[in-house]
């Protein structure tokens, strides 16, 4: 891969891990607002609260988890280990980065990790 192209790469996954903890910390403010709100009147309130609190933390837990990926694929520019699928060692399409700039695998090898039992 060519250092125009690690470049534009590292950019685009800098600048989603910023969006992320943005949103991860008006996310956290937000559920403390909803944990502090004493003025739930009655039962429809109180389900409503919860919907949202439950709704909100499980976006908090999957912009975690991308946050993680994305951290891994940084150091991974760094190692000189970027765009190298983890499963058979091949370059990753620049398509497939594109799309998903933090992806592990190439598009075949996603295939067999998602057939897999975990």
């Amino acid at each position: 891969m060519r250092d125009n192209d690690i470049n534009y790469f590292k950019q685009m996954l800098e600048t989603r891990r910023e969006q992320i903890l943005k949103n991860i910390q008006g996310s956290s403010k937000e559920l403390d607002e909803l944990h502090q709100n004493h003025d739930v009147m009655d039962e429809g309130d109180f389900a409503s609260v919860s919907t949202d609190n439950m709704i909100n933390e499980e976006i908090l837990s999957s912009q975690q988890k991308e946050l993680e990926e994305i951290d891994e694929a940084l150091a991974k520019i760094k190692d000189g280990s970027y765009g190298i699928c983890e499963m058979c060692e091949e370059p990753i399409g620049m398509q497939r980065l594109k799309v998903k700039p933090f992806a592990k695998y190439c598009i075949t090898c996603r295939q067999i990790a998602e057939k897999s039992p975990a």
